[in-house]
């Protein structure tokens, strides 16, 4: 990101587009955002150019970035996939969207984020990672996060969520899975995490259990890394987990002070696990 003065953020729902735009405001780099359809409050942009656009509108996305200087792009927030018969693009979107369409058939959101990216590129804009924006507080560190610790137990079920999220990472199919003495519960797919987290409440009474997020293998690591924010903490807790785990360095830590607040008075653990340790 050397030499940026102004970025653009393609914003979606949920708080992290937010905290990339007020990260990059506190170092005296200028914002302009583009909320993608509802997935962003225009007063949580202060001192931020501000524009809605429709996901098809392409053109005016460029446009818009352009016109307000940006040279860098941040891709942030959580996005649905849209109907794509019901899409109405403009001129540029029109040149996208087969491509969008065909990544779709073929694979998962990484493989549509990817052809997301090139066309960016091939537009002249560098794509960077939320994290780069974020720097050292953005990205999840290793051992415990907060004063919670994991149990052996947990310990043994963060180990066989890693095996299964690497055995399913060629699918592109989902970057969280939940285990609970060393049954698995539930697998992300194209629900929300906190989602995925309600449908595991119904499962036990019992406390236990760990919820396990990391990239997939070979994914595009500058769009859609996992995250773990306030809302996944309540979730996890609502579902009688024990704690949240996730790769260190791999996944991002979404309002990083109340997330850990939130777990330690939850009784949560969060950890960040090495991704070269395969024993959890």
């Amino acid at each position: 990101m050397a030499g940026a003065d102004r970025i653009g953020i393609l914003a979606g729902g949920g708080d992290l587009p937010h905290q990339v735009a007020a990260a990059a405001r506190s170092r005296g780099i200028a914002v302009a955002v583009a909320a993608l359809d509802d997935g962003a409050d225009a007063g949580r942009f202060p001192d931020c150019i501000f524009e809605r656009f429709s996901i098809a509108q392409v053109g005016g996305i460029l446009k818009f970035m352009r016109r307000n200087g940006v040279s860098h792009l941040v891709m942030a927030g959580d996005v649905a996939r849209p109907d794509f018969s019901g899409l109405r693009p403009d001129m540029r979107g029109l040149t996208l969207l087969p491509r969008v369409v065909a990544a779709a058939r073929r694979g998962g959101d990484d493989a549509i984020l990817s052809v997301i990216v090139d066309f960016l590129e091939s537009e002249g804009f560098a794509v960077i990672g939320a994290d780069e924006i974020l720097q050292d507080e953005g990205l999840a560190a290793g051992g415990p996060l907060g004063r919670c610790v994991p149990s052996a137990t947990a310990h043994r079920d963060i180990a066989r969520a890693r095996a299964l999220l690497a055995a399913i990472s060629p699918f592109d199919i989902g970057q969280g899975v939940v285990v609970r003495n060393g049954r698995v519960l539930a697998v992300g797919g194209a629900e929300h995490t906190t989602a995925m987290l309600q449908r595991c409440a119904a499962f036990t009474d019992d406390r236990g259990g760990v919820l396990v997020k990391a990239p997939k293998a070979g994914q595009e690591r500058r769009v859609d890394l996992p995250g773990i924010g306030p809302e996944t903490v309540q979730a996890a807790a609502a579902a009688r987990l024990e704690g949240i785990a996730c790769e260190a360095g791999g996944c991002l830590l979404i309002d990083r002070e109340k997330t850990v607040a939130l777990a330690d008075r939850l009784g949560l653990f969060l950890y960040g696990f090495d991704p070269e340790d395969q024993d959890g």
